[in-house]
């Protein structure tokens, strides 16, 4: 650990205050998300705890009928803004997280199959990138994820949205991955440690995972960080159209789009609240990855 805060990545880190604040935002909330069914002081999500006449109650003013306070106040149904937006910070956090999971697996692969075999197979996976760089990717997310939840038999449709929306949005991210780790394995498999792999015997598999690819990892981390923002910002778009997270297991997306319905009659705080959270979880995402690709930039140093 002390070896890890002495390094130039470490000092980087200490003199870049904007990371230091972003790194500390990211940290609470997923913290919060992770701890949800602890710190929440509803489960906004189980009927039994709601009282509809707690609906619409004011942020820390006493509800006029039950007398209840509400830190963020409440929705129409009477749930908890504050414990809505810990539990569907979970769903946005964990499509986040497996999306560019999945998106990183694809596009590596992919990326080092193109790279290292090249002659047709180089061609058929980048010929596939680019017709998919043609469409706005969140175009991708919506027919992937209509087309995989049309497939998908109805009484299984709520119970595997969640998964189906991990897939649509990763299979619509791949792409940067695979360009990336492309250019960099056609780099490094000319290097004289992989010709001397090849003279002991290896075979293309074990070079191209165990001598090339922790060599092309580092663009990857930083696309990676880049790639959760825009994942987390894809789910909530979608979810907010009304075609991602079902309303069982709603993502702050989805709050958001709750929220936008009674902006318009006074009740701003069931749509602001969410809203503030997402930008601030993806704001601050964001200016992590912007800091790790200069940190990692060696002609910044």
């Amino acid at each position: 650990m002390r070896r890890a805060w002495d390094s130039d990545l470490g000092w980087s880190f200490r003199h870049a205050p904007v990371a230091v604040v972003s790194l500390v935002v990211v940290t609470i909330l997923v913290l919060a998300a992770v701890l949800a069914p602890l710190i929440a002081p509803h489960d906004p999500f189980d009927p039994a705890t709601l009282n509809l006449m707690n609906g619409f109650s004011k942020p820390m003013e006493p509800n006029a009928f039950t007398g209840e306070v509400f830190w963020l106040g409440t929705d129409d149904q009477g749930r908890d803004v504050f414990s809505t937006i810990l539990f569907g910070l979970r769903i946005s956090l964990f499509v986040g997280f497996m999306a560019v999971a999945f998106a990183m697996l694809l596009g590596i692969t992919l990326g080092l199959l193109a790279g290292y075999l090249g002659g047709w197979v180089d061609t058929i996976i980048m010929r596939v990138a680019d017709v998919q760089l043609t469409f706005p990717a969140i175009l991708v997310a919506m027919l992937i994820f209509g087309i995989a939840k049309g497939i998908t038999p109805p009484e299984y449709r709520n119970e595997m949205a969640i998964w189906v929306l991990i897939f649509a949005i990763g299979l619509s991210d791949w792409v940067q991955f695979a360009r990336v780790v492309r250019g960099a394995t056609m780099v490094e498999k000319n290097r004289d440690y992989v010709a001397a792999a090849r003279l002991i015997g290896r075979t293309p598999g074990a070079i191209m995972m165990r001598h090339i690819l922790p060599n092309v990892l580092s663009p990857v981390l930083v696309i990676a960080t880049i790639s959760l923002a825009l994942a987390i910002i894809a789910e909530a778009t979608l979810s907010f159209l009304g075609i991602g997270a079902p309303p069982t297991q709603p993502s702050l997306g989805t709050l958001i789009r709750i929220g936008q319905g009674f902006l318009f009659s006074g009740e701003w705080w069931i749509l602001l609240f969410p809203a503030v959270t997402l930008l601030a979880l993806a704001l601050s995402v964001n200016l992590l990855g912007d800091w790790l690709r200069d940190a990692l930039n060696p002609r910044l140093r």
